[in-house]
C-alpha cells in the first residue's frame, strides 16, 4: 500500500500532524521507535497557547483530569516570587501522548509503534515505506538540527506522591534556578511529582549525575529535596538548544522539536509542537510541488520563530544569577512586569487552519 503521508515520531507534533492529514482525507501511517504509553523527559506543562490550539482542533478532551495551573514560583538564591499564569495544565506525557495517538487512530491513521530507528535517514525511511511525503517529527535527534555551542542538556524523572514533599502543591510550577541550571517541579494528574531540569553538562559531571545536580540546585534555594531524588531513575536528553538548517526538502517536512528547539521555561515546547503541527497539515495535505518547501519555512518562522526568541531571552536571563536575582526582586515589587512575557508566550497561533468538526 502506498501512503499519502508517512509521519515519523508519535509525540504531540507527529500525532497531531497525522490526525489533521487524515481529517483532510489523506492515508497516513504514523510510526515510532518506542512502544506506548511511555515516559518522556518533559515538564508535562501546557500553557494557554497549547490549550487553545488543542481546543481549536477539537482535542480539548485529551486534557481531562489534568491539573490546572495558575502560577509559576521562581526561586533565585534566598528569594522567590510568584508569577501568575493566565492558563495552564499539567498532565503526564504517558497519558497525554497516548490520548493524542488514540485521537489520530480514530480519524483513520494507522499507528505502528516499535518499528523505526530514528537515526536512519529520511531517504532510507521513505524507500522502506512508500509514501508521497515524509514528515519527520522524531524529536531532538530528528532532522538535521545541530546543537548550539554551550547548550544545556535536559533531565527528568517522575516521583511517587509518597516520595514528594507537600511543599510542592498542585496548581503551581516550581522553578529553582542556579548558575549551572534550573529545576522545574509540578504535580500531575495522579499527584506524582514531575521533575524536569536543564543543566550545564559540566555541572552534571562534577555533581555526580542528574539527580545530585538537581539536589544541589534545590538546596541552594532552600527548597525541600525529595528523599528519593538522587537515586531515582533519571533520564537525560541530548543538547536542548539547536537549530535546523533544513525544514523541508523533496517530498519531506520537519516539524516539532526536530525543526529546532530552544531551552524552554514553562511548557513552551509543547505549544510549539502543537502549533507547528496545526500549521503544517494544510501544506502537507496538498499535492506535492517544490514551492511547498519555501512555504513551510516561512510559515514555521511566522508561527514559531518569535516565540522561540522570547524563550531564548528568558533562558539567557536564567543563566545569569545576577540577572535572575534582579528579576525576582523586581517582580516581587511589581508583578505586572511579567505580563508582557507571559502574554508573548501564551499568544494564540496566527494560523487557525483547521477542518471544521
Amino acid at each position: 500500500m502506498k501512503w499519502d503521508a508517512l509521519v515519523i515520531g508519535a509525540g504531540p507534533a507527529g500525532s497531531v500532524t497525522a490526525r489533521e492529514l487524515a481529517r483532510r482525507g489523506r492515508r497516513v501511517l504514523l510510526v515510532d521507535k518506542a512502544t506506548f504509553p511511555r515516559a518522556k523527559v518533559c515538564g508535562c506543562c501546557l500553557n494557554g497557547a497549547a490549550i487553545e490550539t488543542l481546543e481549536r482542533l477539537g482535542l480539548g478532551g485529551v486534557l481531562a483530569g489534568g491539573v490546572p495551573l495558575d502560577r509559576v514560583t521562581i526561586a533565585a538564591g534566598s528569594r522567590s516570587v510568584d508569577v501568575r499564569l493566565k492558563r495552564g495544565v499539567a498532565i503526564s506525557r504517558a497519558i497525554f501522548d497516548m490520548r493524542l495517538i488514540d485521537a489520530a487512530v480514530r480519524e483513520g491513521v494507522e499507528f505502528r509503534p516499535g518499528i523505526m530507528n530514528s537515526s536512519m535517514s529520511r531517504e532510507t525511511k521513505q524507500s522502506e515505506i512508500e509514501a508521497n511525503v515524509v514528515i519527520v517529527a522524531s524529536g531532538l535527534t530528528g532532522g538535521d538540527a545541530t546543537p548550539k555551542v554551550g547548550s544545556r542538556i535536559g533531565g527528568g524523572v517522575v516521583l511517587a506522591a509518597k516520595d514528594s514533599p507537600t511543599f510542592y502543591s498542585p496548581g503551581s510550577i516550581y522553578m529553582a534556578t542556579g548558575r549551572s541550571g534550573y529545576v522545574g517541579l509540578v504535580r500531575v494528574e495522579d499527584e506524582r511529582l514531575d521533575i524536569a531540569a536543564a543543566f550545564d553538562p559540566a555541572f552534571v559531571k562534577s555533581s555526580g549525575g542528574l539527580g545530585l545536580a538537581a539536589e544541589s540546585i534545590l538546596r541552594a534555594v532552600g527548597w525541600p529535596v525529595p528523599l528519593a531524588l538522587s537515586g531515582a531513575p533519571w533520564k537525560g536528553t541530548p543538547a536542548l538548544t539547536r537549530r535546523s538548517t533544513t525544514l523541508a526538502g523533496h517530498r519531506s517536512f520537519v516539524v516539532g522539536d526536530a525543526a529546532g528547539y530552544v531551552e524552554p521555561f514553562t511548557g513552551e515546547g509543547m505549544a510549539w509542537a502543537l502549533m507547528s503541527a496545526e500549521a503544517l497539515a494544510p501544506l502537507a495535505a496538498q499535492d506535492w510541488h517544490p514551492g511547498l518547501i519555501r512555504k513551510w519555512e516561512s510559515t514555521h518562522r511566522r508561527v514559531i520563530g518569535k516565540r522561540q526568541r522570547v524563550c531564548r531571552v528568558v533562558s539567557q536571563v536564567l543563566r545569569s544569577p545576577m540577572l535572575t536575582s534582579l528579576a525576582v526582586r523586581a517582580l516581587g515589587v511589581m508583578p505586572q512586569l511579567a505580563n508582557p512575557v507571559v502574554a508573548a508566550i501564551n499568544r494564540p497561533s496566527p494560523l487557525p487552519n483547521v477542518v471544521p468538526t
